[in-house]
């Protein structure tokens, strides 16, 4: 079993800043493909920002520039960095993780969520 442990939602103005984290514990050997998705009011969950072990991100249209993913792989944890946030930004925000456990099982799981409110 794996926990995903997400932490740093809150309520900021626009043009205000968050980090968000994510850590990963339980059965880990290693963490494979990591990602944060959003999902806002009525809106279907979309794909904010994606992070491969060797560190090669991407990011949706509507956050390059302003936000950056980072991960440290022995520490079993990602982070997401969030800039010049605009209340389009308001949404939950879920790890999601590709998990080799030490059983030899490949899963992946996802965290219970942090909301994240830009407004002024």
């Amino acid at each position: 079993q794996v926990q995903l442990v997400e932490s740093g939602g809150d309520l900021v103005q626009p043009g205000g800043s968050l980090r968000l984290s994510c850590a990963g514990s339980g059965d880990i050997f290693t963490m494979r493909d990591m990602a944060w998705y959003r999902q806002a009011p009525g809106k279907q969950r979309e794909l904010v920002a994606s992070i491969k072990t060797s560190g090669s991100a991407n990011y949706a249209d509507s956050v390059t520039g302003r936000f950056t993913i980072s991960r440290e792989n022995t520490k079993n944890t990602m982070w997401l960095q969030m800039d010049s946030l605009k209340p389009e930004d308001t949404a939950v925000y879920y790890c999601n993780a590709a998990v080799i456990q030490r059983d030899g099982t490949y899963n992946t799981y996802w965290g219970q969520g942090t909301q994240v409110t830009v407004s002024s």
